[in-house]
């Protein structure tokens, strides 16, 4: 575990993709808490690099990055459709290498998102998150997510049991036509 650590948050550049595919693939190995395994639904530099550019141009969408001393310790997006009846809505998701736990960098990540969402009239940001992981609700229930449903025995992870994903939301502003 790194101690005293210090760090910033960015919007990803291309430059940023190579670095990316590294790190998405090492996160992959180091949790059960995401849908992948090591090396599924792989990312090459070139997806990466494709990935940031829709980003980038798309009103609904956002790809950050948390960096210490010029390296890449996590990511979050918040990738919008271009539906329109969708539009109002974001699905958020996030990765933090493992030696980068305990340092708030999920936080940060997820805090930055919630700005941009209130700015750029966003009105409800989507995630999942495994049953299991608990640290994470409590978190995202701190920043006014609630649970809006339960996928149940979605994932079978590696002690052969199936977990459910909890489907939260946080709903960045009530419109007269909006919520109940």
């Amino acid at each position: 575990m790194v101690r005293d650590l210090s760090y910033a948050v960015r919007v990803a550049r291309e430059e940023d993709s190579k670095e990316l595919s590294r790190v998405r693939f090492q996160i992959d190995g180091e949790t059960e808490y995401l849908d992948r395994e090591q090396g599924e639904d792989y990312l090459s530099e070139v997806d990466l690099k494709e990935l940031i550019n829709k980003d980038r141009a798309g009103a609904n969408r956002l790809f950050l990055v948390a960096e210490s001393e010029g390296a890449i310790i996590g990511f979050s997006r918040c990738a919008g459709s271009d539906l329109k009846r969708l539009s109002h809505q974001v699905d958020f998701g996030v990765g933090v290498l493992k030696d980068y736990w305990g340092h708030r960098v999920g936080k940060e990540l997820l805090q930055h998102s919630i700005r941009w969402a209130e700015r750029n009239g966003i009105l409800k940001i989507n995630l999942r998150v495994l049953e299991t992981n608990e640290k994470a609700m409590d978190m995202y229930k701190r920043f006014g997510f609630e649970v809006e449903g339960e996928l149940k025995k979605d994932k079978r992870l590696s002690d052969g049991r199936y977990y459910s994903t909890l489907l939260m939301a946080r709903f960045i502003k009530k419109e007269e036509n909006y919520g109940r």
